[in-house]
């Protein structure tokens, strides 16, 4: 099941594809039930709900504002290097033999459609496109063969990287967390849509049209359950906190010449199953100067 968070000019809400359209409820209707934060953190049965919305009015859709799934999540968590082409076209080594975790916040999140800002700062915007992960039911310590138990369901991401800031230093943090610059959407899918782990669907990069990234979520060296079982044995997971689980190779920093994105860009993320995560590249607006 496919939900989806919006807002008007007026209101947030939340949907639901019949698989026809979307249909759901706004948070001035007084049945809406939340958005998917508010829901996973009240431990809500999502399919339940998900199948009262498919009862509401059909949506128009067009001049709404699509939001990430999860706005504010506590942690979104990162791993980097988690398929073997892009450790071999980025650090021509071999994996360390656990994953590499960075982390990224809410400041950062945008939904489909939305700009991704170019900071006047940095001259190299790169863009990573990625299975994401939300998290359903919290834990800590959580084993392997019930972690995809705690999954409430699956979206796309763009882990849009300024390389020259995440390169100055050793740690990733600083290039990884520009205003603007985490596209995440469109919508959460939920595991009984998708294969177990969502492994084995094709996911591809797009730059103006031009394939940049093609490969498959099967390709991963840590999969989603070892992921879970990895991440929660040093923190609490908790309901609505993100995985963003790894690029393929074809970045654009790799690239010879390299491939960086500009304003005016348009840059798409698609994987099967889950949909098209698509946006435009724009400059950072100058600095307003007050007396």
């Amino acid at each position: 099941m496919n939900f989806l968070m919006y807002e008007t000019g007026t209101a947030v809400g939340v949907a639901v594809n019949d698989g026809v359209s979307f249909r759901g409820l706004s948070e001035l209707d007084p049945d809406y039930p939340g958005d998917l934060e508010t829901l996973l953190a009240k431990g809500a049965d999502l399919l339940a709900i998900g199948h009262d919305l498919k009862k509401k009015p059909i949506l128009d859709l067009r001049q709404a504002k699509l939001r990430p799934p999860i706005a504010r999540p506590e942690k979104i968590l990162c791993v980097g290097l988690n398929y073997q082409a892009h450790v071999d076209e980025a650090f021509r080594r071999e994996a360390t033999g656990f994953p590499e975790v960075f982390a990224r916040f809410a400041n950062t999140l945008i939904g489909c459609g939305d700009p991704i800002v170019k900071p006047a700062s940095s001259s190299k915007v790169d863009f990573e496109g990625e299975l994401a992960v939300v998290i359903g039911r919290g834990g800590k310590n959580i084993p392997k063969g019930v972690a995809l138990n705690h999954v409430a369901g699956y979206s796309i991401f763009n882990d849009v990287s300024m390389r020259d800031y995440q390169f100055r230093g050793s740690q990733w943090t600083l290039g990884k967390n520009f205003d603007s610059s985490g596209p995440f959407g469109p919508w959460l899918v939920t595991p009984d849509d998708l294969p177990p782990g969502a492994s084995g669907l094709a996911i591809t990069t797009r730059l103006n049209g031009r394939v940049m990234q093609s490969a498959n979520t099967g390709d991963v060296i840590f999969d989603v359950a070892s992921l879970i079982e990895y991440l929660s044995s040093a923190m609490t997971l908790k309901p609505g906190d993100v995985i963003i689980t790894g690029t393929p190779g074809g970045v654009g920093m790799s690239r010879t010449p390299q491939v960086f994105m500009r304003p005016g860009d348009h840059c798409e993320v698609e994987i099967d199953g889950l949909g098209l995560l698509r946006n435009h590249v724009t400059e950072e607006a100058p600095i307003k100067q007050f007396a």
